[in-house]
């Protein structure tokens, strides 16, 4: 016998409806096993939240979001909300009891898979860098009046008002967008205290260097990132690089102990890293590759093992392509260096990097072998010692890869499936990825020979390339419209897609 109503919501059950639960709860119900549901606004007045809050312990806040009414009667177990944080339900008890969370990168990447509110965070999110509002600027300092590479100075640089990814849509045409959002991310990484590294005139450089200087130094790094998924790579790559110079400058001149030099050394081999990644995203392909080596060099100094396997993973991706060769050999060297000491997501990452580059190869049995060994190595599970330059190795990225390397092999069916894959199972907190494996979905779709469906994937992710601004993928879509427009290819379909295309590149 059925219940007269769903107890989860109180709605009237059809006479036929044998579940216990109403559709929508049913729907609810599946869809809190695979993401954190979306909640009101009022979810985050909740007394125990509000106190999980205040005390800066995010274990806790976790802890009270599991237990808040809205989630019905029971709480969510640890082991559902476990999986939406890519952890195990072990790791999430030792971080509700634990002692309060320090990783940046893991706060900023939990608090928004769950949603909490930036204002109510006592850190800041990827892309909440703020900006001088142009309403409060004189005519001097309008935006872009200095140039794109310049900062207008005032007195408090960490007195702004609008938030980095409102950018896109103030200002006038194209150019000044752009120019907003280089502005918007030069006046985040001064409010966070670089106002000596950044381009333009600047704070007097200290003759010393302490440890407190490192560590403003080691976190530069940190702000580039979330500048850069706000703003993306096209936009910062020349920022990242002039703060290298000025960071390398600085310490070629200064002083400092055994120690401090030691950590310098590994600062600085983190900002060339990071340095050469905007160069990969932004297509500068050319420029990135002595960032890596520098990056090498300056780990080997400090005797940072990690710091050396960062930039050998980098420069694997950076030359999979047109040294495939070379690319096997250096994540083979970082499988070694890093062997006892490794988390499997980092070996997931170089044994995905060394299938690709057999598959470049025309290998088709290494790069079998190597997938094999990524999926046994990522089945193992996230690591509460991840770096944070993994935490986008997921099953997605497994199957982008994959997609990638058959295209490499010829078998472009092949890599259709695997790419369709992540559309059909998206991965929310690394969009550009999702948006670059869907460029290379179309152009898969277009070696199969299917131009109608190669185009309306193309032209459903054309905004999105927009946005993200990273050049790298832009000129994956340029190659798919110039394949497009070939005059055999013309159809009602290909012609719409071209013409969306042509029209976007020149706003």
């Amino acid at each position: 016998m059925t219940h007269a109503n769903c107890p989860r919501c109180g709605g009237r059950l059809a006479r036929d409806n044998d579940t216990g639960r109403c559709t929508p709860c049913q729907a609810a119900e599946r869809d809190r096993l695979s993401a954190p549901p979306v909640v009101p606004a009022n979810f985050w007045d909740h007394k125990p939240v509000r106190l999980a809050l205040a005390e800066r312990h995010l274990g806790r806040v976790i802890r009270a979001y599991r237990c808040h009414p809205y989630h019905g009667r029971v709480a969510l177990p640890q082991s559902v909300v476990a999986g939406w944080l890519g952890i195990t339900q072990a790791q999430l008890s030792r971080v509700e009891n634990g002692p309060p969370l320090v990783h940046l990168d893991r706060l900023a990447h939990w608090a928004q898979l769950l949603g909490i509110p930036a204002s109510n965070l006592w850190f800041r999110l990827p892309g909440q860098h703020r900006w001088v509002d142009d309403a409060s600027l004189s005519d001097g300092e309008m935006v872009g009046a200095r140039g794109d590479d310049q900062v207008s100075e005032r007195g408090d640089q960490a007195a702004v008002a609008v938030n980095v990814e409102q950018a896109p849509s103030q200002g006038g045409g194209v150019t000044d967008r752009r120019r907003f959002n280089v502005l918007a991310a030069l006046a985040g990484l001064a409010a966070g205290g670089h106002t000596y590294l950044l381009p333009g005139p600047s704070a007097e450089v200290p003759g010393s260097i302490g440890m407190e200087q490192v560590r403003l130094a080691g976190s530069l790094v940190d702000d580039l990132r979330r500048v850069d998924a706000a703003v993306g790579a096209d936009l910062l790559c020349d920022v990242a690089m002039q703060a290298h110079t000025r960071l390398s400058a600085w310490a070629a001149r200064a002083t400092c102990s055994r120690e401090v030099g030691d950590a310098l050394q590994s600062a600085l081999a983190d900002l060339s890293i990071e340095a050469a990644w905007l160069a990969i995203d932004a297509d500068r392909r050319s420029e990135a590759r002595p960032y890596l080596h520098e990056a090498i060099t300056r780990a080997r100094i400090a005797d940072d093992p990690q710091a050396e396997v960062r930039a050998l993973t980098h420069l694997s991706l950076l030359i999979r392509e047109s040294q495939p060769g070379e690319s096997l050999h250096c994540a083979e060297a970082a499988l070694r260096i890093s062997a006892g000491w490794a988390t499997p997501r980092l070996t997931t990452l170089l044994h995905l990097r060394r299938a690709h580059a057999y598959a470049v190869l025309r290998d088709a049995s290494g790069f079998s072998r190597e997938m094999t060994k990524a999926r046994r190595e990522l089945d193992r599970g996230p690591h509460e010692d991840d770096q944070g330059f993994v935490h986008f190795v997921n099953v997605q990225e497994l199957s982008g890869i994959e997609g990638l390397s058959y295209l490499a092999l010829g078998r472009p069916e092949r890599a259709a499936q695997s790419l369709r894959s992540i559309a059909a199972n998206p991965s929310p907190a690394h969009r550009r990825n999702r948006v670059y494996y869907t460029v290379r979905l179309s152009e898969a779709v277009c070696q199969q020979g299917d131009v109608n469906e190669a185009a309306r994937v193309a032209l459903d992710v054309l905004p999105a390339v927009r946005q993200i601004k990273s050049k790298r993928v832009s000129q994956h879509l340029a190659d798919v419209r110039r394949n497009l427009a070939a005059p055999r290819q013309a159809t009602a379909t290909t012609r719409q897609f071209v013409d969306a295309h042509d029209q976007a590149v020149s706003l």
